[in-house]
């Protein structure tokens, strides 16, 4: 199976959720933490080697903050 890496942006994030709630295998979670610079907790990957490469976070996400690359 090729390796898929998952790459947000968080700067565009506004953290709605959609991607997590669209993720089949909790590869997303919203930061509890982390705070970008319009003051949203962007989406961050918590379990890369999970991913699929289903792409459904990417295709739900509505500011196209969501990057997938297979190798």
């Amino acid at each position: 199976m090729a390796k898929v890496t998952v790459t947000i942006n968080e700067l565009v994030c506004k953290g709605c959720g959609l991607c997590v709630r669209a993720c089949p295998k909790s590869v997303l979670a919203l930061s509890r933490t982390k705070l970008n610079a319009k003051g949203y907790h962007p989406a961050e990957v918590v379990d890369q080697e999970a991913c699929i490469g289903c792409a459904s976070c990417a295709r739900t996400c509505p500011d196209v903050a969501i990057r997938i690359e297979r190798e």
